[in-house]
């Protein structure tokens, strides 16, 4: 669907909805207790099977159609008219279900398809939830501007707390300062405020944007308005005395929270504040609050998560014994890719390469899906350490097991390579880097560049101008100097060969 449509449908549906519906279902989708969503990212082909209690077989076999259709780039509107076309019925909970699944395996573009058709084609009128997680959605697909257009074209009949406050996290997340704050005027403006939320938010934009001297007033406002501070309220706030070494205010404000049996200190809750004690410089309180968090961790849903968690910060506090023993403790469970790359990552942040060789061999005996972002972790010390065929030896192995290489492989061996000045393996290397279909949204702007350097090598352009491009490349981290200067003699040679 094209994005100018995209706006338009969803106009139309919003009015013909308060049109011809007298009343929509109140039972919106929850409110997340979190400050903050989750970071923008324009691209993801990871997928996964969600649990669906209290769901009919069909609703999860429609589920499971769609679930393998992992490429963001693929529609699942075909899959859906299919289900449609064998006559088979699906109504708004299941599409509901559905779309909160895609949400959590963070398909972002799959669970907005799955949106527009509900209301597109199936005419199921929108609830104010429907259009929140439409907003959230649209800004996680296609950007801020299409969000912005999207929220500026709903109708009045669905605007209001709800859809204000997802836009004030978008903005939020875009560190926007002055369009946030605009529109918290607007949400105390119009008295509708029922809860710590946006407060939170803006608790959360002043930390990331380094204006910790506006925290207060917003904690003191909160106070006024009658609203007690949660631990959302609290956690920018211990980031923030943290990052500038306030031991005596990280400790005030640990003595508040724990006190406060409103607060509800929870695993993550220790687990943030572990870590601001940790970057403070002082390792001794963050492992107390990490036996904490061991202790709650055993009564837990969900404890596996938050024990890989505890083991990655033992590893950053260097106790090596810690980590053996937490990995005792996973491994009498099955593990999957995540629970292994964490180790790897762990053993290597101990230097030790030798572990980190031995779990990653025990990964491949469990035949799990080949995903390279575990090797990966290897690769980038035996390349750092100047071990290129060991590299090369894991990345041949990783391709024959299935395993498809991503844009971070290909620049990690770009580097290695040619810095030993092995530049015709590094120039390969950059083709297949700047080739590589998948990369994340953190990587998407030195893949650009790297494109530009590839283009170049293809058509032979000016060399001063690519010597000043290549400059720049050194300035922002790209590469480094040593590469610059093998890379761009490489690239005169070429262009003054016949």
């Amino acid at each position: 669907m094209k994005l100018c449509r995209l706006t338009l449908r969803a106009q139309g549906v919003c009015r013909n909805a308060s049109k011809n519906f007298s009343s929509f279902s109140t039972k919106l989708p929850l409110q997340t207790s979190s400050p903050s969503l989750t970071q923008r990212k324009n691209k993801n082909s990871s997928h996964g099977s969600p649990t669906f209690s209290n769901k009919t077989e069909s609703d999860s076999s429609l589920y499971r159609r769609i679930s393998p259709v992992g490429d963001p780039d693929l529609s699942v509107v075909p899959v859906l008219d299919q289900w449609v076309s064998e006559g088979r019925k699906v109504d708004k909970d299941s599409l509901d279900g559905i779309v909160k699944s895609l949400m959590k395996f963070r398909r972002f573009t799959h669970a907005l398809e799955v949106l527009e058709w509900m209301t597109d084609k199936r005419y199921i009128p929108p609830t104010k939830g429907d259009i929140r997680d439409r907003l959230h959605l649209i800004y996680k697909v296609h950007g801020l501007e299409k969000a912005e257009e999207f929220y500026n074209n709903i109708s009045q009949v669905f605007k209001g707390f709800l859809i204000d406050i997802c836009l004030l996290n978008i903005y939020a997340l875009e560190k926007l300062e002055d369009k946030a704050e605009a529109m918290m005027q607007k949400l105390r403006d119009s008295g509708r405020i029922s809860t710590p939320l946006p407060f939170n938010i803006l608790l959360n934009l002043y930390y990331n944007v380094g204006k910790w001297e506006k925290m207060d007033a917003i904690v003191n406002e909160m106070e006024n308005a009658g609203f007690y501070q949660d631990k959302y309220s609290f956690t920018p706030r211990l980031r923030a005395y943290a990052a500038t070494g306030n031991i005596e205010g990280l400790n005030k404000i640990m003595e508040i929270m724990e006190a406060d049996s409103r607060v509800g200190m929870d695993c993550e809750t220790y687990l943030i504040a572990a870590n601001a004690f940790l970057k403070a410089g002082l390792g001794e309180k963050s492992f107390e609050l990490l036996k904490k968090v061991e202790n709650l961790a055993l009564t837990t849903k969900g404890r596996h998560k938050t024990l890989h968690t505890v083991l990655y910060t033992y590893a950053k506090l260097g106790k090596k014994g810690e980590v053996d023993r937490i990995w005792k403790i996973l491994k009498k469970e099955k593990i999957y890719n995540v629970g292994y790359r964490n180790m790897i990552i762990s053993l290597l942040k101990l230097d030790d390469v030798e572990g980190a060789e031995t779990v990653f061999k025990e990964w491949e005996m469990q035949g799990l899906s080949y995903d390279f972002r575990i090797p990966n972790d290897l690769i980038d010390v035996y390349v750092k350490n100047g071990e290129l065929e060991k590299a090369e030896a894991v990345l041949n192995s990783g391709i024959e097991k299935g395993g498809t290489p991503k844009f971070h492989t290909w620049y990690s061996l770009m580097i290695g390579y040619i810095e030993v000045d092995q530049v015709l393996k590094g120039v390969e290397a950059l083709k297949n880097a700047v080739s590589n279909y998948y990369v994340s949204p953190y990587e998407e702007p030195v893949k650009d560049k790297l494109a530009i350097v590839m283009e170049y090598l293809e058509r032979k352009r000016n060399v001063e101008e690519m010597e000043g491009f290549m400059k720049s490349l050194v300035a922002e981290g790209v590469v480094s100097s040593t590469v610059c200067a093998r890379l761009f003699d490489f690239i005169t040679n070429m262009t003054s060969s016949p």
